[in-house]
């Protein structure tokens, strides 16, 4: 399963979850987490997804999102462990770890089959 598969529904958790905590709680550090994670995710999932039409994959892109998932899985698990409440912080922990084991094995373990390099 190629990295661009599951990193658009995660960025867009991720953002909609940002808009939620502004909406109902009026932070502007979850709408500037939420949304700034996603637009870099998103822009990993663009990189990854041109490299593979071309034939390549895109490890810097792979790396990346590893690193916006496995801090957000520190931060809101430092955070859940302060407050001890489960939404958000607890759901947001469990997915970017998830995600997280998700992109190490797509880096290490993945056996991608890529289409034929287009030559123009």
């Amino acid at each position: 399963m190629y990295d661009f598969c599951f990193t658009p529904i995660y960025a867009a958790l991720l953002a909609l979850g940002g808009f939620v905590g502004y909406a109902t709680k009026g932070s502007t550090a979850s709408l500037g987490g939420g949304l700034g994670s996603a637009v870099v995710l998103a822009g990993c999932t663009w990189a990854s997804l041109n490299a593979f039409h071309r034939g390549q994959l895109c490890r810097p892109a792979t790396l990346l999102s590893l690193a916006v998932s496995a801090c957000l899985t520190y931060l809101m698990w430092q955070r859940l462990q302060r407050t001890g409440k489960v939404m958000p912080a607890g759901m947001v922990a469990s997915l970017s770890a998830a995600m997280s084991l998700f992109y190490v094995w797509n880096l290490l373990l993945f056996k991608p089959n890529l289409p034929a390099s287009k030559q123009h």
